[in-house]
Order: C-alpha cells, then structure tokens, then sequence
C-alpha cells in the first residue's frame, strides 16, 4: 500500500522560507512524478510544482520563480522549498504521487502553511 508522508508546514511571516518533504513508500516500482498541490478556504485545488523521475520539473504560475522541487530518488522523498511567501500562498498543501504501470495516485493528509502579513 502506497503512503505519503508530510512534514514541514507552519506558521512564517510573508517575505519568509518553508520547506516541506514527502516521503513515499510501498512502490516497488518507484514513483513516476511526485509534486505538491495546495488548497486554500473556498478555492479548488490547484497544482504547486511536480517533478517527474527523471528530473523534469513544472510549476504553477504563481510560485514560479520562489519555489523549486526536488527529489531523491534513493529515498522517495520529495521536498518543496518556499521562498518569499506571501498571504497568498496560505493553504493545505498536499503531497501527490502517481506509480506504476497504471500511473494510480496517491494523496498525503495535507499540511497546513499559513503566511501572515
């Protein structure tokens, strides 16, 4: 069974840094992309970053240029570093992977990133 584990969230002032870490298990196969959504009150979920196993990377549009994902594949962890947050970027961030032939997915339980201004 696949598992997502989160870790990294918090409170930051806006202008400020978090860094959030997945570690994933029970792929044999490994995990073909891995990436981070968030979901804010009242707002759909939306995709933050992804990165692929071989290293290609694609992000949202707002956090392009203040986010980077990266991964070690060694570990199936995959990490988001945040740099200068804003309010904006306060939301449940959650961890995502897709496996297999079959490319099925799994979530993370969230964790909670909340910027004050």
């Amino acid at each position: 069974q696949v598992q997502l584990v989160e870790s990294g969230g918090g409170l930051v002032q806006a202008g400020g840094s978090l860094r959030l870490s997945c570690a994933a298990s029970g792929s044999a196969l490994g995990f073909n992309v891995m990436g981070w959504y968030r979901q804010a009150p009242g707002k759909q979920r939306e995709l933050v970053a992804a990165i692929f196993s071989g290293g290609t990377t694609t992000y949202g549009d707002s956090v392009k240029g203040r986010f980077t994902i990266s991964r070690d594949n060694a570990k199936n962890t995959v990490y988001l570093q945040m740099n200068v947050l804003k309010p904006e970027d306060t939301a449940v961030y959650y961890c995502n992977a897709a496996y297999g032939r079959t490319w099925s997915t799994s979530w993370g339980q969230g964790t909670q990133v909340t910027v004050s201004s």
